[in-house]
């Protein structure tokens, strides 16, 4: 593991205790700052990232994911993260969630390979990374959370990851400006439960969780 500069530490420590992110441990916040490291080294090789700072990787990676973190009310849950890219926000939500279940999904290959090897690296062990398309998962059993963040419209997302979402679950979608009109496309079989404004610390860009729940009698498999 590389050196890490005391003030993305403090970044770190500061912006989770603002989002009222326990962290638990010293090693807990080493393994957080152990995916920067990975994605550094990573994106000297191939680009996983636009963002090349640490401290920039910090805020818009690490704490953008934890943001979430008090929407995810089932303790011990099974949680999908779909169109994972390089591990966000599922990477940093199952550091700090080590009951629940974290399944990562990607298509893309390199992609999914660095996150797999990165959850391994920080002793992950309740981390699977999939290498498929989230429409053509079909999971031996189904979630009770699943999120994506930036990923596609509500509409979309909702065609192609809402048949991963078990009953009583809910579908998380991070989004920036409020998505108004996806959420007036959205088909009858999901409906909105709440909009939340998010503030990431540090980040002036404007961010919004949509929480999305499937309507009664509608399938949970396609």
């Amino acid at each position: 593991m590389q050196d890490t500069s005391r003030s993305e530490r403090d970044i770190l420590v500061a912006g989770a205790r603002e989002l009222r992110v326990a962290l638990r441990d010293p090693e807990e916040i080493d393994a957080l700052l152990h995916i920067v490291d990975e994605l550094e080294i990573a994106n000297a090789q191939f680009n996983l990232t636009a963002i090349r700072d640490r401290p920039g990787m910090v805020r818009k990676h690490l704490l953008d994911s934890l943001s979430v973190q008090p929407f995810l009310r089932k303790p011990h849950a099974r949680i999908a993260d779909v169109g994972t890219g390089a591990g966000f926000p599922g990477l940093p939500l199952a550091v700090v969630n080590p009951g629940s279940a974290f399944t990562l999904i990607e298509a893309t290959g390199k992609k999914a390979g660095f996150a797999a090897r990165t959850a391994q690296r920080i002793g992950c062990a309740n981390v699977e990374v999939v290498h498929v398309r989230a429409e053509n998962y079909r999971p031996p059993e189904l979630f009770d959370t699943v999120v994506a963040r930036a990923l596609s419209s509500l509409a979309d997302y909702v065609a192609y990851a809402g048949h991963l979402c078990g009953p009583g679950g809910c579908l998380l979608a991070m989004k920036g400006k409020r998505p108004d009109g996806e959420i007036s496309a959205l088909p009858k079989s999901f409906r909105v439960l709440a909009v939340h404004r998010l503030h990431v610390p540090g980040l002036d860009d404007e961010r919004h969780l949509v929480e999305l729940r499937r309507n009664e009698h509608s399938p949970s498999r396609a």
